[in-house]
Parts: structure tokens; C-alpha cells; sequence
């Protein structure tokens, strides 16, 4: 399946990382979050990308163009000639689209419709979360539901509390958000074409869209209580570089695991 990822907004909540590169390019370790995000997808068979590009796209553009001559793989130069010894991207197919500087995700998502509207299904992501979620699981589920969209839904991480007030303003309960019968929207999406016909022109996907499909019963939820992570906030992404200092990369999937159907 195409994965389509989403690149194109500077992500005012870490701005202090993202003010000089786009967020999908702020690292976690040495590396890109984009580029563990693909590395993810690719263990589990999908290595044709669409990056739909916006604010300093030109730098993503850049680093997979200049990727195989001294980012990332080992190689000799020798009288101003790169020899390679190594790809470990050379299977990837990636397409970068620019898709505007403020467009939300709804319209980029709109803008690449072309590139993926003969697929049976296709995998789509906001691009600033890692999980260690077996993805043919999500997928799996996608298609036994036979919705038009399904996405991952994960137990907020944050710190807060939320608390129960009567009508009288008086405190009836609090709860750690994370003990809360609460899940949110993890950014990891199964999809098939029909989803375009849920959106208008200007509507971000998990607003308008999303709303119609429920009407419908053409959305699903897949939920998961494994690793997840997001780098949405300058201390999300402090909490992914500490877990990656102490060697603790539950996102890493390739270094540890069989891809399904493998074993």
C-alpha cells in the first residue's frame, strides 16, 4: 500500500526545533522523525511514500537527495568521486509533493488525491508519532470493518488531571487523564479513495470528514495500549531523545522483530 505522509506544517508547539527545519525533520537520536517513521512502514512492507510537502519542504527534499552520498551509508571518496558501499533505502519509492505553505491536512491530503485514487487502500500519517504497534493488526481490522477510514486510537500520555464538577461547581472526581476512559486520534490511518467523497474543498480530515463518516458508520477505531509516542511539544520530543539515550527505542521495530507473516 502507498503510505501518504504529511509534511508540510512548522509545528508552532516545538518551535524551538522547528523554527530553521520542518518538523518531520527534527530528530530524535541522530535521525530524522520522518525517516524512523518510514523505516517503520518499510518493516512492514510499505515502501512507497508520498510526502506531502509545505513550510522549508526544500530541506526534506534535500536531505533524501543528498541521503545516499554521506548521510546516512558508509562510502569512500576518493579524487572527488563517492563510491557507496551501502543503501538501506535503495527499495524505498518516495514522490514529494508540494502541497502549500498553510494548506491543513484535509487539503494536502486532497492535493495528492491523483497518486492514490486507484488504490485499493492506502496508509496515511501525520508524521510526528512512533509506535511499536504491529501495523497488519490496524490493517487487518481496517479491512474486516469494511469502513471507508480507520485510525489508531492511544491513551493520552500528558500529566494532567480532569476532574467532574456537579452544577453547583462542586469537585465529584479527578483522574489522571491516563487512567481516564478516554482515547485520542494517534495520526496512524488506514484508508481507501472513497474518503474523498466525505470531504469538501478547505476541510481538514479529522474535522468535517471524519464527522460525515461517523454519521455513516464508515469510520473506525482501532485501539492500542502499546508503545506510542508524539513529538508535538518541545517535552514530548526531550522524553523521545531520553528513551533513545538509555538505548530504550520501543519504536525501532526493525531492529527487534520478525514482520508479520514472516516468523
Amino acid at each position: 500500500m502507498k503510505v501518504v505522509l504529511f509534511c508540510g506544517g512548522m509545528g508552532m508547539r516545538i518551535r524551538e526545533h522547528s523554527e530553521v527545519i520542518p518538523k518531520p525533520m527534527v530528530c530524535v537520536g541522530y535521525r530524522p522523525i520522518v525517516w524512523n517513521l518510514m523505516k517503520y512502514y518499510a518493516f512492514h512492507g510499505h515502501t512507497d511514500f508520498i510526502l506531502c510537502l509545505g513550510w522549508k519542504g526544500n530541506v526534506i527534499k534535500d536531505y533524501f537527495l543528498r541521503y545516499d552520498e554521506c548521510v546516512s551509508n558508509d562510502f569512500t571518496l576518493e579524487g572527488g568521486n563517492v563510491q557507496l558501499h551501502n543503501s538501506d533505502i535503495h527499495e524505498w519509492k518516495i514522490t514529494f509533493v508540494d502541497t502549500g505553505q498553510t494548506a491543513n491536512v484535509g487539503q494536502r491530503l486532497k492535493q495528492v488525491q491523483h497518486l492514490v485514487q486507484d488504490e485499493e487502500y492506502f496508509l496515511a500519517n501525520y508524521s510526528d508519532g512512533l509506535t511499536d504497534l504491529p501495523l497488519n493488526d490496524l490493517v487487518d481490522d481496517f479491512k474486516q470493518k469494511q469502513v471507508v477510514a480507520s485510525c489508531l486510537c492511544v491513551k493520552p500520555a500528558q500529566s494532567f488531571h480532569l476532574i467532574d464538577a456537579d452544577e453547583h461547581g462542586m469537585a465529584q472526581r479527578i483522574t489522571p487523564v491516563a487512567q481516564a476512559e478516554q482515547w485520542m486520534n494517534g495520526g496512524f490511518f488506514a484508508m481507501t479513495p472513497e474518503v474523498f467523497n466525505y470531504m469538501q474543498p478547505g476541510e481538514d480530515l479529522a474535522f468535517e470528514p471524519f464527522r460525515r463518516l461517523i454519521d455513516v458508520q464508515k469510520l473506525g477505531a482501532y485501539r492500542y495500549e502499546g508503545f506510542w509516542g508524539c513529538m508535538d511539544t518541545y517535552k514530548e520530543k526531550q522524553a523521545l531523545d531520553d528513551m533513545y539515550a538509555r538505548g530504550n527505542t520501543p519504536w525501532e521495530v526493525w531492529n527487534r522483530q520478525t514482520p508479520a507473516g514472516e516468523a
